[in-house]
Order: structure tokens, then sequence, then C-alpha cells
């Protein structure tokens, strides 16, 4: 019969496959096929009620499911699909213990780190908590265990290439935990360091030097040349020769813009926030960061925090305006009029917030001035109200508007 080059997929567990090539090959006699059909009850029992109930047929057959692929996974995975191999270390071993190296294969990978942020690293030990996963994971094919192994090794990999850059510069494990920062940052702040000679972790103030300090050498269109850190061990450079690239393509040109200041492009700029990381020492330091923001927030508010005034001098921004807290009828009234001309720029206020309203507030009055802006541009920009009345009306109701003050005639002086 001629061959059609067709082939049979064979559905069977690996388990099932194992043992009858091992019967078929006698690896397997009589005496060892026994011992396997008593030890399977046991086995079940054992796993039923390890995830749950061993008194429940349902959770019975559940757990046979289980037992099955968790021997497979483990002779597969170990013997790299070798059914000799796997049918050798079935009649060597009995299967309740390939079961439990089945089931320690998935507690190691559940216990690796499956996230790049220091606050999200566990202790590496398996907790209870991970039985419900541990019961899910133990009826997935080994393909599917194989790249989330993968997948969680590359992150592990990073995180520890992460701790070693840390603690050449100064930095132990335990610091970058209580920091809540994330490997990736510390790598990348590690490479600027590296770039710009410095051998200690930078605050704020030292990481605004390194930046300053590379921005100098690439005055006149000089190259900044990236370098990965002296003595980095092998198995780190895959990590770290990627993070670089990715730096010197992207981040690069941006951080040796000089016409942006490091802590607009570092602390307010959403592509760069919690993309770098620097020791944070106290009250001081973020004091000496902020004050500029705050002086200037104060100025311009006079003080003021409450909501009719925030959106009054939001207004005021959004239309180049003067920046005030306050509005005449009058000034109101020529606002809305400039707006209908097309000198209305909501944008322009929400970037005076991200750069100046103290961090706490962001959210707060971003949320306060997009409330503003959806629920009276249409008033605002209605060419139907001539007289301004609905316009004039929804800002007495959210701004400070006063009446202008008449001027007082003064009495002639008695001659």
């Amino acid at each position: 019969m001629q061959d059609t080059g067709i082939a049979i997929y064979d559905h069977r567990p690996f388990f099932e496959k194992a043992l009858r090539y091992g019967l078929q090959h006698g690896l397997i006699d009589a005496a060892k096929l026994e011992s396997i059909r008593n030890d399977a009850p046991k086995g079940m029992v054992q796993i039923a009620r390890y995830f749950g109930t061993e008194f429940l047929r349902p959770e019975l057959e559940k757990s046979r499911e289980r037992m099955v692929n968790l021997i497979s996974l483990h002779l597969e995975h170990v013997c790299d699909g070798d059914l000799h191999a796997a049918a050798t270390l079935l009649r060597d071993h009995s299967i309740l213990s390939r079961s439990k190296a089945g089931s320690d294969m998935l507690k190691a990978l559940l216990t690796l780190p499956d996230n790049t942020h220091f606050s999200m690293q566990d202790s590496g030990e398996f907790r209870d908590e991970l039985i419900p996963v541990l019961a899910k994971w133990a009826l997935k094919p080994l393909p599917e265990i194989q790249l989330e192994l993968a997948k969680r090794s590359e992150i592990e990999t990073r995180i520890e290439a992460a701790i070693w850059c840390a603690q050449k510069l100064g930095v132990a494990r335990r610091e970058l935990q209580a920091a809540d920062t994330d490997s990736e940052a510390v790598i990348r702040t590690a490479l600027l360091c590296a770039a710009a000679g410095r051998s200690l972790m930078p605050n704020w103030a030292q990481f605004e030097t390194v930046v300053n300090l590379l921005r100098k050498r690439a005055e006149g269109g000089k190259t900044v040349p990236l370098a990965l850190p002296k003595g980095m061990p092998a198995q780190f450079q895959p990590v770290l020769q990627a993070t670089l690239e990715s730096m010197q393509e992207h981040d690069l040109p941006k951080i040796l813009d000089a016409t942006v200041k490091p802590r607009k492009l570092f602390i307010q700029s959403l592509a760069f926030m919690g993309r770098y990381f620097w020791l944070d020492e106290g009250v001081d330091d973020i004091s000496e960061l902020d004050r500029a923001i705050s002086d200037q927030w104060l100025k311009v508010t006079q003080r003021h925090t409450d909501d009719s005034s925030l959106i009054t001098l939001f207004l005021c921004i959004a239309t180049g305006a003067a920046r005030k807290t306050t509005l005449t009828e009058t000034t109101a009234a020529s606002i809305v009029r400039k707006i209908r001309k097309g000198g209305f720029h909501p944008q322009q206020a929400s970037d005076f917030i991200r750069e100046y309203a103290p961090h706490e507030h962001h959210g707060d009055y971003q949320t306060l001035w997009q409330n503003f802006v959806e629920e009276n541009q249409r008033d605002l920009l209605d060419e139907r109200d001539t007289r301004l009345v609905e316009a004039m009306a929804a800002l007495k109701l959210h701004c400070n508007i006063v009446k202008a003050t008449p001027k007082v005639a003064k009495a002639p002086a008695n001659s």
C-alpha cells in the first residue's frame, strides 16, 4: 500500500504511551504492572483530598485526570519525549513518586515571578493560596507549561539582573522592594550611570546631574553611546543588551533634548514616569524638587483651593486670559466671546495642572476641569445664545463672577 504521507495524531497521555512501550519492549513486567494498579487508587484519593475532598465521585474522577497528567508532564519533560527513557523511569520508580515529581515541577513554576515589579515579588515558596491555581495547571498540556516556564524564567533573570545592577551601585535588594520600583527602571538607571561613569545609585539631584552631564557631552551633535556595566555576569547580558538597545533607540533622543527640563521629562511625562529609578532620600530632597512647582501654584491660585476659584483659573488659562480666580461679569462675557471665536483650548489647563498642581491632587483637579468642560462647553459655544444668557448662567454657577464696582466720582474740592 502506497504511503499517503498522513501522520496519525496519537492523543493518548504520555504516561499511557510510555507504559505501553515498556510492556511491549519488556521493560515493565507483570509484577510492576500490578504494583501500578495497586498504587493508582491511593494516588487518586491523595490528590482528591489535597484539592478538595475524596468523598465525591466527580472529585475522584478529576483527581484521576490530574494524576495521569502529572505523571505525563514529568515523564515527557524529563525524558524530552523519549518513550524508552520514560518507560525506564516507570520501571525504576513508583507512579506515586512520578505524580509527586510532576506536582513539584508545577509548584516550582508557580513560585517563579510573573511580574518584574519588586513590590509584586513573593517569598519564592509555595503557599496554600496557590493550591487552586495548581489545580488548574495540573490539567494543562506540556507545551503550555513550557511556554509559561520560559516567560517566567525570563522575568526572573530580568529581576536578578536588576538586583545585580543595584548592588553594583550600592543598593540592596530590600531597598528596591521598599522603594516599590520595577526591575526595568533599575536597569535603565544603571545603564545611564555606566554611561556617565557613576558608581553609586543617584538620588534625584544626582540623577539630574547625570542627565545634564550626558546632555553636555551630546552638544554639537556628538553621540553618547550607552555601555554595559563592567564585570556583568554572562547570563544577564541578553537582558541588559536588549534594554540598552531600546534605550538607545527610544529613550536617549528625549533624554538628550536640552529643551526639556529633566524634572518635566522624568516626573511629569506619562511616557517616562516610573521608567527610571533614583533614591528617595526623604522630605528635604522632595521639598527641593517640588519647591519651584509649589511656589508657582501658590502664586497663581493665591492659595485658593475651592472648586469655583480653581475652575475660574483654569478657564482663564484655557482661553489665554489673565490668570485670575475671580472675574467681573464684563471680563467673563469677553471670555465667552473669545471662546466662540475659537479661542478655547481646554488642554492648556490640563497641561498646567499636570505641570504645577501638587502631585497628590492631580487626579482630582483634572476630573474637576474635565467635568466642567463636558457639562458646559455646549452652552459656552452656542451661537444662538446671542445675549450670552445661558453661557453666563453656566459661568456664574461654576466660577467666581462678581459685578464690577461702579466708580464713584470725586466731589469737587472747595475753592
